[in-house]
């Protein structure tokens, strides 16, 4: 198993974002995720995007530490974030993690979402896995024929979202309301609130679903 780690920008990492990045892995900085990243105690090996957020100290860091430097104009038809998942895919590793500070007053939703949607590009489908963290909370995106286990205690919340269209083939076992082979449309809010009745095993036939654990 090997993990490639993308740190976007926001507030400080929590401890569990911190502690879900395994030793040794590669780090990849989304912009000002490199200042972020830093702050938590990790090493960007790469950093990615306009550099526009990037604070001085992060830039002089990036140049003492030898970090690979991918600069983009301002003016482009992804963010940073969407490229540095790219640098990630690239990376060839097999379980993609993706962090982000918890929220403060300079955070935008829109950035947020666009995040959550990249995760569902089709490109990231060849991780075995792809986690994300919010802050506190937990996200894991479920690609077409893949799987994930929520390591959580009984009677922990945990929601499925059909964020990139229609999911077909949904299992959930280990859970106060399972699902066999169903079907959650776009836009459904059937998948919400659900309780961890052991460790949630969910399946995704068809489609990519969102998995939050609040």
């Amino acid at each position: 198993m090997s993990q490639v780690v993308v740190v976007v920008g926001g507030g400080p990492l929590t401890e569990p974002a911190v502690a879900a990045v395994f030793e040794p892995s590669s780090v990849i900085a989304a912009d000002s995720g490199l200042d972020v990243a830093v702050a938590a105690g990790l090493r960007p090996t790469v950093l990615v995007g306009d550099l526009d957020s990037l604070s001085a100290s992060g830039r002089m860091w990036s140049y003492a530490h030898g970090v690979e430097i991918h600069e983009f104009p301002v003016d482009k038809d992804s963010t940073d974030a969407a490229l540095a998942l790219a640098s990630a895919v690239a990376s060839g590793c097999s379980d993609l993690l993706v962090l982000a500070g918890e929220v403060d007053l300079d955070d935008r939703l829109d950035h947020r979402l666009a995040v959550l949607g990249a995760l569902g590009h089709p490109s990231l489908a060849r991780f075995d896995s792809i986690t994300a963290y919010f802050g506190d909370t937990l996200v894991r995106t479920v690609h077409a024929g893949r799987s994930c286990v929520l390591e959580v205690p009984d009677g922990t919340l945990f929601s499925l979202l059909a964020l990139h269209g229609t999911c077909s083939g949904v299992i959930i076992t280990g859970a106060q309301w399972e699902l066999e082979a169903a079907t959650l449309e776009a836009g459904s809010t059937r998948g919400v609130s659900n309780l961890a009745s052991g460790e949630p095993w969910v399946t995704c036939g068809d489609g990519v679903l969102t998995v939050v654990v609040p």
